[in-house]
């Protein structure tokens, strides 16, 4: 087990996101909540106010690992005989601009703007090494400017900050938030690796890509 992993080699990771004088409040954004249920996904509008709705001026929504999700049905994205419901990674909702920082040292593995309706939009793939296990960290829905100046293989040092969130238009159509995920094995994937996954596929990805939580909140 991965959490098994990280207590073994004594790995205290740096925030993702600074939280000091911030509170975390747990959204619930599966098929299951009813108010999201009637809303209009289509309406972009509706569902960015829904999201503002849950939150207060010191508080940074969070939650998404393993949950079944209706909501993606807004793009075409993700529609296929099956769609994709189940979310493999975890989301920090909260302003653009946001600082994004490494939880441990890495290096760009890759990069990538996604620029789809739905996507991530820019997105960061770092590799981290610890003994001689080698993961990797995934962080969706950034700024545009985050990836200036970036190069594949460039270090990247435990709690450095090397990527901001970005604005709706830009994290291409979803309200400011990081998604964060995990993965052990990407699968041979280059900028790119699934957030959302079918339910029938879940056991496999959800094996592959473990909670992000260890690496982001206190356990």
């Amino acid at each position: 087990m991965f959490k098994e992993f990280l207590v073994q080699n004594n790995i205290v990771p740096a925030p993702v996101m600074d939280l000091s004088g911030k509170k975390l409040i747990k959204l619930d954004l599966s098929k299951h909540n009813q108010e999201l249920a009637q809303l209009d996904l289509n309406d972009e509008s509706a569902f960015s106010r829904f999201i503002s709705d849950q939150l207060k001026d010191d508080e940074i929504g969070y939650g998404g690992y393993g949950e079944e999700r209706s909501l993606y049905s807004r793009s075409d994205l993700f529609s296929s005989e099956e769609p994709r419901t189940i979310h493999l990674g975890l989301d920090l909702w909260t302003e653009a601009g946001t600082s994004v920082f490494a939880p441990l040292d890495g290096k760009i593995h890759s990069f990538n703007n996604l620029a789809v309706h739905g996507d991530y939009g820019p997105v960061i793939i770092l590799e981290h090494q610890i003994e001689n296990r080698v993961f990797y960290s995934l962080y969706g829905h950034l700024s545009v400017k985050s990836l200036e100046n970036k190069k594949v293989g460039q270090e990247v040092k435990e709690g450095q900050e090397f990527a901001w969130l970005g604005g709706y238009h830009e994290n291409f159509h979803w309200p400011p938030h990081l998604h964060f995920q995990l993965m052990l094995d990407l699968q041979g994937k280059t900028g790119d690796y699934s957030g959302v996954c079918r339910k029938s596929e879940s056991s496999a990805y959800l094996e592959n890509c473990p909670d992000p939580a260890l690496l982001l909140i206190e356990q």
